[in-house]
């Protein structure tokens, strides 16, 4: 049977990472926690639960993720965010799968708390999500903030588990709106970077497309409230990063 290690990145994250370590204990051999020098109580939490606890400094999603894989015991990994928890039936599967491991990886689906409420629909779910894998065969890529990890022989590769990772993302608005401004900056320097740019009509047309998509064709009506609330914000996201990448341009000339 395949020894595992749950590899998790924080910064500043006492309101989520005790839950999160809680949630993997019965499926964990090895658990490693890389922190980018955390200044609120992340750090005595780690070290109460009797995890590893690593500080690297943080480069970018994608970076700081790669590398916490090289901090790992075990090559197999099973990759959170902390403010994300495995649901009972998610557990069970995975040590199904320890009992005997098929696939180079394993998707599973994300479920979203948004301000108390579960979120079915806007998109949110079923986000389906790679998260346990042997290390040795693919690697961290996307697009930061927007990390994903890849097969190296694709999905052809993988499998799927039933159960979810139950995702605890927002406990105000207050918390979205700053999400979104750290996740445009981090998007449009991206972009930026990479010399994409963003034309007038980026501005007008993405944001209400993005908004028609998530209320009406993902069906974000059925969330209620929430799911209005959701798509206006994630539209407004959409408007900000493509405000922020011509700001960039036009400092740059």
């Amino acid at each position: 049977m395949p020894k595992l290690s749950i590899v998790i990145i924080t910064f500043n994250e006492e309101r989520n990472i005790g839950r999160c370590l809680d949630s993997v204990k019965e499926v964990a051999d090895d658990v490693v926690v890389v922190d980018s020098y955390s200044t609120d109580s992340t750090e005595m939490i780690c070290r109460q639960a009797a995890v590893r606890f690593v500080q690297h400094h943080f480069e970018g999603h994608i970076e700081q993720k790669q590398w916490a894989i090289s901090q790992a015991v075990y090559p197999y990994i099973l990759s959170l965010d902390a403010d994300e928890a495995l649901s009972d039936e998610l557990k069970q599967n995975i040590l199904l799968v320890k009992q005997q491991w098929k696939h180079d990886g394993y998707y599973m689906n994300r479920l979203t708390n948004y301000c108390g409420h579960w979120v079915r629909h806007c998109g949110w779910y079923p986000d389906k999500k790679l998260r346990l894998w042997d290390s040795r065969t693919g690697h961290w890529t996307g697009m930061n903030p927007h990390d994903k990890f890849e097969l190296d022989n694709g999905d052809i590769a993988s499998g799927f588990l039933s159960g979810d990772i139950l995702h605890y993302s927002y406990y105000s608005l207050e918390d979205h709106y700053r999400q979104v401004e750290y996740f445009t900056t981090i998007g449009a320097k991206t972009a930026f970077e990479k010399g994409k740019r963003a034309g007038i009509l980026n501005l007008i047309l993405n944001p209400s497309l993005k908004f028609i998509r998530d209320y009406f064709i993902k069906l974000g009506f059925l969330d209620g409230a929430t799911g209005f609330t959701i798509s206006r914000i994630s539209a407004y996201a959409t408007y900000l990063k493509y405000k922020k990448l011509r700001a960039l341009w036009r400092s740059k000339q």
